[in-house]
Formats: structure tokens, sequence, C-alpha cells
């Protein structure tokens, strides 16, 4: 083996540095792929998220024309950095989606749904049902926008600012602070902008019934509210569905520069 790697360095000059290079861009590659959106699902065959950093890499690495690798910095240290850099470009991109979530779980619990969780194989948790279906929603539309051309086009930029042989992540240049502070801030925000009709629709159902049953002793108001709150919620789910597709495709246009 040793003697094939040999061989192929005397007739390929670069290619020891391309392939010294090739792991180091892999690695943040795959920190990349563990946290953005939709690489992070667990519906994605661990393979085939493997296979595409792999075609990433080989099409990333001869663009970056990289130097020959430092030889007093350690490989296992590049490694870990490069991964950190990759993990924080899409964790910073899951904020956007985990706003949309807090929603769907607001609008999950005002309906009385609490009740009906799910197992999410992408978090190892229990999350709602209209969690989860607000959350593909959310993930369709930020396909549609071209979020995978945001997300891309901050990894391309990260290689700029924060080359693959530094030894220091400089997170001033590549994340924007404000802009950091404000998505994280607007995950209640977001959720509640998305639940706020549902939540004052079942709040004015809570009015009504609880009229109800000062005027009415004999009607079981707390059975019926169990009926009531799922069938009305759908129902306004149902009407505010193209107001809420605009409020999400604003709320991702907003940040498409947030690198």
């Amino acid at each position: 083996m040793d003697q094939l790697v040999t061989q192929i360095a005397i007739m390929f000059p670069d290619f020891e540095r391309w392939f010294s290079a090739g792991f180091i861009v892999f690695a943040r590659l795959l920190g990349f792929i563990r946290f953005a959106p939709i690489f992070n699902r667990k519906e994605i065959a661990g393979l085939v998220k493997l296979a595409l950093a792999f075609l990433l890499t080989l099409m990333l690495t001869p663009i970056l024309k990289p130097a020959a690798p430092p030889g007093d910095i350690s490989p296992l240290l590049l490694l870990l950095l490069n991964f950190a850099a990759g993990a924080i470009i899409g964790y910073i991109a899951q904020l956007l989606i985990l706003a949309i979530e807090a929603g769907g779980d607001m609008i999950n619990t005002q309906m009385g749904l609490s009740s009906a969780m799910v197992m999410d194989p992408t978090t190892n948790s229990q999350t709602s049902i209209l969690s989860r279906l607000i959350t593909l929603l959310g993930l369709c539309i930020f396909i549609e926008l071209g979020g995978f051309y945001w997300m891309f086009n901050a990894l391309i930029r990260s290689f700029e600012i924060f080359p693959i042989y530094a030894v220091s992540i400089p997170l001033e240049k590549i994340i924007n602070i404000d802009y950091l502070v404000t998505t994280t801030s607007n995950v209640l925000y977001m959720g509640l902008q998305i639940a706020s009709p549902v939540l004052l629709a079942t709040l004015g159902q809570d009015i009504i019934l609880g009229v109800i049953s000062k005027t009415a002793p004999q009607v079981n108001v707390f059975q019926l509210s169990f009926l009531f709150k799922p069938v009305f919620g759908a129902a306004i789910m149902i009407w505010i569905l193209p107001m809420l597709i605009n409020v999400i495709s604003e709320f991702f246009i907003s940040f498409s520069k947030i690198y």
C-alpha cells in the first residue's frame, strides 16, 4: 500500500497535497451535513450522506487550490476545528427551522393534541403531529426559496474566511453575531406569529364555553371542549394556510443573508 501511494505521488506531484487537504475538507462537510436542515434528517441514509460529502470534497478540493499541509500542526486538531466550523454553519441554518417548529408546538398544545405525540428520529425525542407537519411544510418552502443555495454559498465562503489549515475559528467573521442573536430570539416570536390565529380563535372559544357553563351549568363544557378545540383549530389552520405560507416565506427571505 505504501508503495502504491509513493508511485501515485511520483506520477501526480500534487496528489499528497490534495489528499491531505481533502481529508480536512471532508471533515468540514461532515459537520455541516450533520447539523444543516434537510441533511440532518434521519430519513436520509448515512451512506447517502457520506457519499454526498465525498462527492462535494472531490469538487471543492481542486477549487480551493490548497497549499502543502503545515508540519507543526496536529492533523487531529485541524479535523476537529473544521468539523466545528461546518457544524456552526449548519446549526445556524437549523435555527430557522426550529422557529417554525416552535409555532407547531404552540398550535398543537392549544388544540388539545398534546397527547398525540410521535417519535422524531432526527432529534430522538417526542414531538407533536402538527409540529412535524408544519416543520415539513417549512422545509419544503425552504427548498423552494433556494435554501440549499444559501447554505452552500455560506459553506464555500467559510473556506475564504477560515482556511482549512487555520488553528482558530474567527466567529466574528464566520457569522454575524447580531443576526445570530436575532435568530435565536425569533424562535419564540416566530412561533407566536405562526400560532397566533389559532391561539386567538381557541381563546375566543374558551370564553364562549365559559359563558355557557355559567348560564347553563347542566351542560358539560369540559367534554365539549375536547370535541370543539381540535375541529375548530383544524378549520382555522385550513383557512390561514395561504397566509401561513407567506409568513414563513418572508421569514426565510429576511434571513437569507445571515452569513
